[in-house]
């Protein structure tokens, strides 16, 4: 049980390692999602025709550099987010008998006494599916909790018009949207990410599941090729089937009210009335149809394939190298 920390500091590590790589790596390609995604829900906002479209008229009206805006608050996303995530979802899995990746597992660890005549055995054996959806439902809405004020302040980055200046560095956003809009507009799209915990519940469990699949015959370390593998497929599966959350999720994230320079010739500011999650929902299937709520999906699909393979190499090959060392 002495080792357990480690196992925690180790995952945070590993996590946030995997996230900043990763964020850099996929940004381009979060760009043009956002924007696929919150086009015709900002007054004003241009729309794309598609990813290739939108990439051109990105490099055409913000040249290469546009193709990285919102990068400073994406990383500081990622890297708590992920770091959050692994410290909780391998923090539930080794108290219930299933140490981290790297972790060498001892008989001594969590043993119980079946009723089967199969005798001791760890307790994750019993409940594998069980455990890996509790625990990524529990690291997911813990991260997603902490997290998405970021996300709010990088969506609002992402989706400002050419020649727009709202917010000029990170810092800036946060504190014009919460002068402006109140510690209420961080939180906004809230619901959305947290159903979008079923994308992990879908994503995790399938990918240790498919791990356990590749090694059943092998003692030996997956490799590399096996994890992107895993990775790859997980991901695929678990964001067609929770899409459409993402896009209501960035649609409630655009709203925001005029600053004093969106006034009318009166002094007054212009009404604007922001809407929660089903009238949102509705109102986008009402005016583009069903399929407005998969708007984005292949670019999305094209970013977060590479970006989860990406994520969880780099975890897992960090952490076989710091529990090497702490078991050294």
């Amino acid at each position: 049980m002495g080792a357990q920390p480690k196992w925690t500091a180790n995952s945070m590590i590993a996590g946030a390692g995997g996230g900043l790589v990763a964020s850099i790596a996929t940004c381009p390609l979060d760009v043009v999602k956002t924007k696929l995604q919150a086009q015709r829900a900002i007054q004003g906002q241009q729309s794309y025709q598609g990813p290739l479209e939108t990439i051109k008229t990105i490099l055409r009206e913000s040249g290469f550099k546009g193709l990285y805006r919102g990068l400073g608050p994406t990383i500081l996303g990622y890297l708590p987010t992920w770091a959050i995530y692994f410290a909780v979802y391998d923090g539930i899995k080794s108290a219930f008998g299933e140490p981290p990746p790297g972790v060498p597992i001892t008989k001594s660890e969590r043993l119980y006494p079946a009723a089967q005549v199969k005798g001791y055995q760890p307790v994750i054996r019993e409940h594998p599916w069980s455990l890996h959806i509790l625990s990524a439902m529990t690291a997911g809405a813990a991260s997603t909790i902490c997290t998405n004020p970021l996300w709010v302040i990088k969506t609002r980055f992402m989706t400002q018009m050419p020649g727009e200046v709202r917010y000029r560095h990170t810092l800036d956003a946060a504190l014009t949207i919460y002068r402006s809009e109140g510690i209420r507009a961080f939180y906004r799209g809230l619901v959305p990410s947290l159903l979008g915990i079923l994308h992990v519940a879908v994503q995790f469990p399938l990918y240790e599941q498919l791990k356990i699949i590749a090694q059943r015959d092998s003692d030996t370390p997956l490799t590399s090729q096996t994890i992107l593998a895993c990775s790859a497929i997980s991901k695929m599966t678990a964001s067609i089937a929770t899409y459409p959350h993402e896009v209501v999720r960035t649609r409630l994230q655009t709203q925001r009210r005029p600053l004093a320079d969106d006034m009318s010739s009166d002094g007054m500011i212009k009404r604007h009335q922001r809407r929660g999650i089903i009238y949102t929902t509705k109102n986008l299937i009402r005016k583009e149809g069903w399929t407005g709520l998969y708007k984005g999906l292949s670019i999305n699909l094209i970013r977060t394939v590479p970006n989860s393979a990406v994520t969880m190499l780099t975890y897992e090959l960090l952490m076989r190298h710091l529990s090497a060392r702490t078991f050294s």
